[in-house]
């Protein structure tokens, strides 16, 4: 399973350069045409990590419930972040990621609750989440990629 956590690394790796290399103003604008962001594209990783992995074994998380809808599927940016919220999410890119392998290392995850998700695959086991996880994260430092030529 360490090659699970190699590859979330590299991703949040590359998010984490795009959040460094961006002013505060770069990472709120939303460019025509788009509907979010990225702060929120990268926001959203971590909230859709934490609920995947957690809370689908019954699991607290390490972010907020709020934190969580601000950032879930579906949801859109309502406002400008602060430079506050931009250094947690910068924060929470490394501790989640590390808590998580460490969780995953000792055992914590036994239980899992099957969830389908919208592209029709069914997760079963906190493997498949993340290995689910990855892909849902790759899909989304892309879109931050494309985001950031345009703002």
């Amino acid at each position: 399973m360490s090659s699970v956590f190699d590859v979330q690394k590299t991703i949040r790796e590359i998010l984490l350069k795009i959040l460094d290399s961006h002013s505060l103003e770069q990472l709120n604008k939303v460019p025509d045409g788009f509907s979010n962001n990225i702060i929120w594209n990268i926001g959203h990783c971590i909230s859709s990590q934490q609920v995947l992995v957690y809370k689908l074994s019954g699991l607290p998380t390490m972010v907020s419930e709020d934190f969580i809808n601000k950032y879930r599927k579906g949801t859109k940016p309502e406002g400008d972040v602060s430079q506050a919220e931009v250094d947690e999410i910068r924060t929470l890119l490394s501790t989640t990621l590390e808590k998580t392998k460490n969780d995953f290392e000792s055992g914590l995850f036994v239980d899992y609750h099957e969830y389908t998700t919208s592209i029709g695959f069914t997760l079963r086991h906190v493997q498949g989440a993340l290995d689910f996880n990855n892909y849902h994260e790759g899909l989304h430092s892309g879109v931050a990629m494309a985001l950031r030529k345009l703002v």
